[in-house]
């Protein structure tokens, strides 16, 4: 399966501690953000990767070039902001498969990608979503699922305490359901795609305990510090 990650993210709210670079090449122990993703795909097994860039992205394009490790890169380049759903649909044009991994530049989420891609397969899904279950919500939104785990809602941020299933960024979508003439230009693959067609497209969940941190706020920049330490080839 092929990947496509999504890096071309201003970082708006790392800016007191990260402000000159995307913020997927925010440094963690000396190493771009995103080489951590990419030696999670690798020892996944994936081979090819599109990253969806735009701001400062010459910064990522002369760091990885076409080539990181063994993982062939190729590149989507927003010439200005398209939104997620925009970039997602960008990068497919750069996609052989009938279907893609999609990840966030921003947050790393370690599921098993074969157990994740055999529930989307078995679902004959059009999307799948990881979701991780959280004691508290509340940062995040949370989404509601059925007993067949088909996704029957989704509830935003700071409107519900406690636990419950967050939104991992980690998607599969088929490139036939994105590239759907109905999806042009800038949008939102959550609220454009997800929220709005859940109840129409066979869209799924698929919880995961795996180790998840979104690095987009200071305070957990500065926990990756500690613990990506370990996650080199893992």
């Amino acid at each position: 399966m092929e990947a496509i990650i999504l890096a071309g993210g201003f970082g708006t709210r790392l800016q007191k501690v990260v402000n000159d670079v995307p913020k997927s090449m925010a440094l963690i122990n000396g190493r771009p953000f995103l080489e951590y993703l990419l030696d999670y795909l690798l020892a996944q097994g994936i081979k090819k990767v599109v990253l969806s860039v735009g701001y400062k992205r010459e910064i990522i394009t002369d760091h990885f070039k076409n080539r990181y490790r063994t993982i062939e890169i190729e590149y989507a380049v927003e010439e200005e902001p398209m939104g997620t759903g925009g970039g997602i649909r960008l990068s497919f044009w750069r996609i052989r498969g009938d279907r893609a991994l999609v990840m966030n530049g921003d947050s790393l989420f370690r599921i098993d990608l074969n157990a994740f891609e055999q529930a989307h397969l078995a679902k004959k899904a059009n999307a799948t979503l990881a979701l991780r279950k959280l004691g508290d919500t509340i940062r995040y939104g949370r989404v509601t699922l059925n007993r067949q785990r088909r996704i029957t809602g989704f509830e935003e941020k700071n409107e519900k305490q406690g636990p419950g299933l967050i939104n991992g960024g980690v998607y599969i979508i088929e490139k036939m359901f994105l590239m759907d003439p109905g999806f042009r230009g800038k949008f939102s693959i959550e609220k454009d795609c997800f929220e709005k067609y859940y109840g129409q497209a066979r869209i799924f969940g698929f919880p995961s305990e795996g180790y998840f941190l979104d690095i987009g706020i200071p305070e957990d920049y500065h926990k990756a510090q500690h613990e990506f330490e370990g996650f080199k080839d893992r």
